[in-house]
């Protein structure tokens, strides 16, 4: 995600149960899709599946082999879309969860096949009822910080960009890692007047560790 609102990810997961005991089959949203660009409209991107709290626009729809894959923007002129906008760089919520209108459906054992239908919304949401439905792809100022300072020369200390690969996922042990021994060994480089200012030397310093 970035300082702009943008961000992606997963507004259903094809082929597996969710909470309700439902499953998403692939091929349930294309008819919907299609007729939305169609029309020339979109669903909505609401806050909790409230229609009177829409937060921003979905810019790009499409099923992929995973399931629903969206590519969002808030209105971070609207207060409640910068409020979540927040709330996900901070990580404090990430799910994705759908509103729709049920148009084909069938029974599996006690699991209700969802063959298709017709998408309205898709909301952010705290609790979602498929809980591989998220907001996958988080892009927070401090890596935006660390390039910039990267390009000026200015490389951030070695705890912190530690800090920004625990924060992208990687494990601790690894970030401890890469970061005390080929980062520090690049800082270190570049402070003793090598070429490792450059971007593309001290990257190169980075991963030789």
């Amino acid at each position: 995600m970035t300082d702009e609102g943008t961000f992606t990810g997963y507004g259903s997961i094809f082929g597996n149960v969710d909470s309700y005991g439902e499953k998403v089959a692939a091929g349930a949203f294309a008819e919907s899709l299609a007729r939305h660009r169609q029309e020339e409209t979109k669903p909505l991107m609401l806050w909790q599946h409230n229609p009177n709290e829409p937060i921003g626009v979905w810019e790009d729809l499409a099923e992929d082999g995973k399931g629903l894959k969206g590519t969002g923007r808030f209105v971070m002129e609207a207060s409640r879309g910068r409020e979540v906008h927040a709330l996900l760089k901070a990580g404090a919520i990430r799910g994705l969860s759908i509103g729709y209108r049920e148009l084909d459906t069938d029974q599996e054992g006690n699991v209700r096949i969802l063959k298709k239908l017709d998408l309205m919304e898709i909301s952010v949401v705290s609790f979602p009822a498929n809980r591989r439905a998220r907001v996958e792809s988080v892009k927070a100022e401090r890596m935006e910080e660390f390039a910039r300072r990267l390009r000026d020369g200015d490389p951030l200390p070695v705890k912190e960009f530690e800090d920004i690969l625990r924060e992208a996922g990687v494990p601790k042990a690894m970030a401890v890692q890469i970061a005390s021994v080929g980062y520090a060994k690049a800082i270190r480089s570049e402070s003793e007047g090598s070429k490792a200012n450059e971007p593309a030397a001290f990257l190169e310093a980075l991963l030789r560790g």
